[in-house]
């Protein structure tokens, strides 16, 4: 579906074909047709299956260990039997047309997906046999995708929160709640949700895909749209059409925002000690800011109001913490765009030693500059001088550099 979206976005399929080398067997290999998902003109992209030039003799010897196979994709129509280790997919991958770069990439990619299922099946990497995404065709999902990736050029990939479908899906082990165990610890971090379709929407080879490209995840990013493209699913749906849409545009530089939650609660009967403890442990939890403002509350008792910026993904965990530490017994939260400065600390040299300064620019022209209070604070203590001469001095140094 990915490769899909972005041949219809103009990827043009005998490049695609020539990335691939010898993956594609022939020019008929891969293949793509028009198709309708609930209204939605969609690319389909398809893969041949497996010839007897290309597959392996993958008869291996019982070590006595048991070697997962997983097939999480049952309606590809993957041969039953299209396990490979990652070794032989290495070797397939350097059978691509693939830049160096694009090889390594590919080989990451797939490194990654074994430490997976080796943590879940509890086993080591080398004795992992990839199935799903060991078939020829998920190797060229993925060998595609990373030669995409790279014609494209992208400067920022951001993706929506993932629907992953519900119930279940066969496995080599069994029946599996979906999502599958592989995509959820690839997707780890990553906010997630159930739609209504009875269907797993986000395989391993998905999964593997979106987490390596994608920076951020959220609402669609401010910018000037160019095109969009979708890349069809085989599964249909008679109310959401089953599609991947991908949308490329100019990012609006002067507006760099990213989406953020904001969690608030109010609290008028803890102890006030237990205050600066609660920022400590937020802030180590992956809290963006945590503050407190003086409110008044019912019954004319006076309260604060705890605020907390975070990213939308640690949401949950810094909720409990709220829970665990504080007496409130209730907590509200919201998702908001936010747009920050550019920021980098430039080092300076002033006669009572060195400075950090905290530099804050958008589109390239300098909006602020701060000298770093600690550094200030110690250079002052050493010195027996003022930190507002420390200070002084810093910014003098900073305004004076050539």
């Amino acid at each position: 579906m990915i490769l899909g979206a972005l041949l219809d976005l103009g990827l043009p399929l005998e490049d695609l074909r020539r990335a691939l080398g010898s993956l594609a067997i022939d020019p008929a290999a891969v293949w793509t047709e028009r198709v309708t998902r609930a209204g939605v003109s969609a690319t389909k992209f398809h893969v041949a299956g497996e010839s007897v030039s290309d597959a392996h003799d993958h008869a291996h010897e019982d070590s006595g260990t048991e070697t997962p196979h997983l097939d999480h994709d049952r309606e590809r129509g993957r041969h039953p039997h299209s396990h490979r280790s990652l070794a032989e997919i290495y070797a397939l991958i350097d059978r691509s047309a693939l830049s160096s770069q694009g090889r390594d990439r590919a080989k990451q990619l797939f490194a990654r997906l074994g430490e997976v299922e080796a943590a879940i099946h509890g086993v080591p990497v080398d004795k992992v046999h990839l199935h799903e995404v060991g078939a020829l065709d998920s190797i060229v999902d993925i060998v595609g995708t990373v030669h995409a990736m790279e014609a494209f050029g992208a400067d920022r990939v951001v993706a929506s929160p993932l629907n992953v479908g519900s119930g279940t899906v066969h496995s080599a082990h069994g029946l599996y709640p979906v999502p599958a165990p592989a995509t959820t610890r690839l997707l780890e971090g990553v906010p997630i949700y159930s739609g209504p379709q009875k269907a797993e929407l986000v395989t391993p080879t998905g999964a593997l895909l979106i987490t390596a490209y994608a920076q951020h995840f959220g609402g669609l990013p401010s910018m000037r749209l160019q095109r969009t493209g979708y890349g069809a699913g085989s599964r249909k749906f008679s109310r959401t059409p089953n599609v991947i849409r991908v949308l490329v545009g100019e990012g609006d530089t002067a507006a760099q925002s990213h989406r953020v939650v904001v969690i608030e609660a109010e609290i008028d009967d803890m102890n006030p000690q237990i205050f600066g403890v609660l920022i400590d442990r937020l802030l180590a939890e992956g809290a963006l800011d945590v503050f407190y403002t003086s409110i008044q509350m019912k019954k004319n008792r006076p309260g604060t109001l705890l605020s907390i910026i975070a990213p939308p993904a640690a949401r949950e965990q810094l909720t409990s913490i709220v829970f665990r530490e504080t007496t409130t017994i209730g907590v509200r939260y919201g998702e908001m765009d936010r747009e920050c400065l550019d920021r980098e600390m430039v080092t300076v040299d002033t006669p009572l030693g060195r400075v950090g300064i905290k530099v804050a620019r958008r589109n390239g022209s300098v909006m602020n500059a701060s000298p770093e209070f600690d550094d200030c604070a110690r250079l002052a203590a050493e010195s027996g001088r003022p930190v507002k001469d420390v200070q002084a001095a810093a910014m003098k140094a900073f305004l004076d550099r050539p």
